[in-house]
């Protein structure tokens, strides 16, 4: 098993059950201890989770929300931020969508649009279906009911098989030094290719998500090309200013 794959299904162990052995882990992952050592104070590092002895326990609810009480957090500043994002799509652009509930909220402002999509992100494609001009590519494999999104070890090879013009993209936190991050490591290869491979790269975050770092990093801050948000801290801005990001700031009224 991969290394990402692993830490996301004993990050979710963990959570089940509250506290788990080392030696449970050992058996349950069937990898070595030293293995298993490593694994967990990665998680810990995040800090999520906590040393006890001989295991580790939940030292704090998990970084990943369910996506339904993400989906109210924040919601009109999600709305404006996915319709400013929404101004940069042109008829015909080639777009990613990722997933997320900030991202979801561009359906209503591209609906009108002749569009080619490829997304992970299921509520996205339920919204997009009464559109015939919405050409949806789905990137496949298992559902991730916790960010109702597909993810698989395979999303590497189909992402670099598109040719994206613009990715619109979500991230659990972002910082100067972590980059930007996501709570589950199979979704981050997933971002990681598509910002490789697209021509452009927008960051859709509300003002929650700055200096917050989440497991995994899948690109740096810089290797956006855009930033979308409702607001942004000062060394932020002056980040952006130094390494050519374009930050766009929603409007105050719908």
């Amino acid at each position: 098993m991969l290394k990402t794959k692993r830490l996301d299904k004993i990050q979710e162990y963990i959570n089940e059950r509250g506290t788990v052995s080392l030696d449970e882990l050992v058996e349950k992952f069937n990898v070595s201890k030293n293995t298993i050592r490593r694994d967990v104070q990665d998680l810990i590092e995040v800090g999520d989770f906590k040393k006890v002895y001989g295991g580790v326990a939940v030292d704090k609810p998990s970084s990943t929300v369910p996506f339904l009480d993400r989906q109210i957090r924040n919601f009109k500043e999600k709305q404006k931020i996915g319709q400013a994002a929404a101004e940069f799509v042109e008829d015909g652009d080639i777009i990613f969508i990722d997933s997320g509930t900030t991202t979801v909220e561009m359906v209503e402002f591209i609906k009108d649009k002749e569009l080619t999509i490829i997304t992970n992100n299921v509520d996205f494609i339920v919204k997009a279906l009464p559109y015939d001009n919405l050409n949806i590519f789905s990137t496949g494999g298992m559902l991730e009911r916790k960010t109702n999104s597909f993810t698989s070890v395979d999303n590497d090879e189909i992402i670099h098989s598109y040719n994206i013009r613009k990715a619109f993209l979500a991230s659990t936190g972002l910082s100067i030094k972590s980059g930007v991050t996501n709570s589950l490591p199979l979704e981050s290869g997933l971002k990681r290719s598509v910002v490789q491979r697209s021509a452009e790269s927008f960051l859709l975050v509300d003002q929650s998500k700055f200096g917050k770092v989440a497991l995994t990093t899948y690109c740096n801050l810089e290797d956006m090309d855009y930033l979308v948000t409702d607001a942004i801290p000062d060394k932020y801005q002056e980040y952006a200013n130094d390494n050519e990001i374009k930050v766009v700031l929603t409007k105050s009224e719908l």
